[in-house]
């Protein structure tokens, strides 16, 4: 799919306001004729200014300069562009920096003192620093290193008009949201978590927590009811103090917090600098009308760097994720559950199995087909995970993508199950209820009875007539998932440590999992397929079905398969071969 800068460059040169050269490697701005290296991640983010200067601000092309020299200064100093009020170039009026997007907040804040150092030079009125999504334009005589927000404009006039106090504003053509592709999405998140994480000021993960805060905030102030033309709350005004984008924020957040508590229950935790510096990040683009996949791929990347970088929890990568739910053929009216959900990978692509259902099934009828996976994504998509931190990431993920956050919980799916009913005060997570189980639970951790009672009441957590002092997550898992499912017709797909399937001393978990269950289907999967993601345990994706009580299965067959590629290899890269696919076609045949 073509990205945002691909797109500007087509359009930029039907318009003529430059030339694309070499390839893609050079650019020549038109009609100055400058040249530049387009490989430069910086030249990129000027490449898109210009455009934008000429199609959005209407600066006449003319008064636009490119590298102009600064006066007097040793060594050698160039602005970027420099905006003119006159034909002649003799009254510079914006003096803009550009640098590459996803520089850090330091970084940032230096080049804006190199604009604004700059504009002075020049006597140019006005500066600006572009980075990608984050900008900062300045009134030059206002500057004061100590209180920027003094000289802080909403954004540059449109076509030497006036200063405006918004800039966003609901169904305007060029000042409306920006909606943005993967990449450009995921260094939105990246530079909002970066600031919030502060270095290592802040744990990542209360830092992410925070994060989902000001996305909560954003996505609610987008689907706030407001007329054509009226502005957007979540954007920095001209002037504006930190505190009172802080007031203006939380206020959104505290009215969200009070319809929605099971979401944030606290109240943010950040300094009213901090939410402005995110706000500046995130104030020009929309969560809400980015489409689904975009959003998705962008959030799980991000997620995925995160979780495996910073939090220490492991990350299922989604092509086993969608391997996985795609073998179970879930409908919409399917109960799903994920009782380890983390992030809600396994949740969200059954959301967008059926999401293609309803494209294909109503797609005559808007109405229905939105209702057919948004009834399944707000009452039938159940996830349980034991951090409660990662159970909230789950929550706004699913909120992103258009809800289903009402029936996570962040509970542990080992505890008693009346207890976990009575403290979540959500009657669905009970024995024998659920039709779907996609699952990836944690490896290797021993459940102490000395720490957790319950235990003793798991069938595998006996030995004969004794109880066991420990056991491994992973077996008490797999019983507690059969616990879960519907009598009889339950189909489960659960990640396993292929200990489980050979060792000889686990001989009475594969008993146990032959007495309950039909096997349907075993497939090994490759070594390395979670080393890169956090855990190198050699796994198999193993598929059943819940026997009835009474039901007595003879000989069947099991369909059985190894993939040795899966899409990515060892070191995490993308890898052109994927088993998976083919797997998943021989298994239809099969089950036929």
């Amino acid at each position: 799919m073509e990205n945002t800068f691909e797109k500007i460059l087509k359009d930029g040169e039907r318009k003529g306001y430059f030339r694309v050269l070499n390839d893609g490697a050079k650019i020549e701005y038109l009609p100055s004729g400058h040249k530049e290296n387009l490989n430069d991640p910086e030249e990129k983010v000027r490449a898109e200014y210009y455009f934008d200067l000429l199609e959005k601000y209407h600066y006449p092309v003319k008064r636009i300069e490119l590298e102009t020299e600064m006066p007097d200064r040793t060594p050698e100093r160039y602005a970027d562009i420099v905006i003119y009020e006159d034909d002649g170039k003799k009254k510079p009026y914006i003096v803009v920096e550009c640098k590459k997007d996803g520089i850090s907040d330091a970084e940032f804040e230096q080049a804006t003192k190199q604009a604004i150092a700059n504009a002075r030079v020049l006597h140019a009125p006005l500066a600006i620093c572009v980075a990608g999504n984050t900008r900062r334009a300045m009134e030059t005589a206002e500057w004061n290193d100590k209180e920027p927000e003094k000289a802080t404009i909403t954004d540059i006039p449109i076509s030497y008009g006036k200063i405006e106090e918004f800039r966003y504003k609901k169904g305007d053509p060029d000042w409306d949201l920006k909606v943005l592709d993967k990449s450009e999405l995921k260094r939105a998140l990246e530079k909002s978590h970066n600031t919030l994480w502060a270095g290592g000021k802040r744990n990542p993960t209360v830092a992410f927590d925070e994060l989902c805060k000001i996305i909560f905030v954003k996505i609610r102030d987008e689907k706030r009811g407001r007329k054509t033309g009226d502005y957007y709350d979540f954007q920095i005004k001209t002037h504006e103090k930190a505190e009172s984008v802080y007031r203006r924020i939380n206020e959104i957040y505290l009215e969200a917090k009070e319809k929605d508590p099971e979401v944030f229950k606290e109240s943010l935790k950040i300094d009213p600098e901090e939410l402005y510096t995110v706000v500046g990040h995130l104030q020009s683009v929309t969560l809400s009308k980015t489409d689904l996949d975009t959003k998705g791929v962008a959030f799980e990347q991000f997620m995925e760097d995160f979780f495996k970088g910073k939090s220490g929890q492991y990350f299922t990568p989604r092509e086993i994720v969608s391997f996985a739910v795609k073998m179970m053929d879930i409908k919409n009216d399917d109960l799903v559950l994920d009782p380890a959900c983390g992030s809600g990978g396994f949740l969200l692509h059954a959301l967008d199995e059926v999401r293609k259902q309803a494209e294909e099934y109503e797609k005559d009828d808007p109405d229905r087909k939105y209702r057919f996976w948004h009834d399944f994504a707000q009452n039938n998509l159940f996830g349980i995970e034991i951090n409660d931190s990662i159970a909230r990431v789950a929550k706004m993920n699913m909120i992103i993508h258009d809800d289903g956050h009402t029936n996570v919980i962040g509970f542990d799916a080992l505890e008693d199950l009346n207890k976990m009913s009575e403290n979540t005060k959500n009657p669905n997570f009970r024995k024998n209820h659920f039709d779907v189980i996609v699952t990836n639970p944690p490896f290797g951790a021993n459940v102490k009875r000395s720490e957790h009672p319950y235990l003793g009441k798991f069938a595998l957590g006996q030995n004969g007539k004794k109880s066991r002092d420990n056991q491994k997550t992973e077996i008490l898992f797999i019983e507690r998932c059969i616990e879960f499912l519907k009598s009889g017709t339950g189909q489960m797909a659960i990640v396993l440590p292929d200990g489980i399937l050979s060792n000889s001393t686990l001989q009475y978990v594969r008993d146990f999992l032959m007495e309950r269950t039909q096997i349907l289907a075993v497939i090994s999967l490759p070594q390395f397929s979670f080393t890169h993601f956090g855990a190198g345990v050699k796994s198999s994706l193993v598929f059943v079905r819940k026997k009835d009580e009474k039901e007595k299965l003879g000989r069947y067959k099991i369909f059985m398969a190894i993939a040795e590629h899966i899409g990515y290899d060892a070191t995490g890269k993308k890898d052109a071969k994927n088993d998976l696919n083919e797997i998943y076609e021989e298994y239809k045949k099969f089950k036929k």
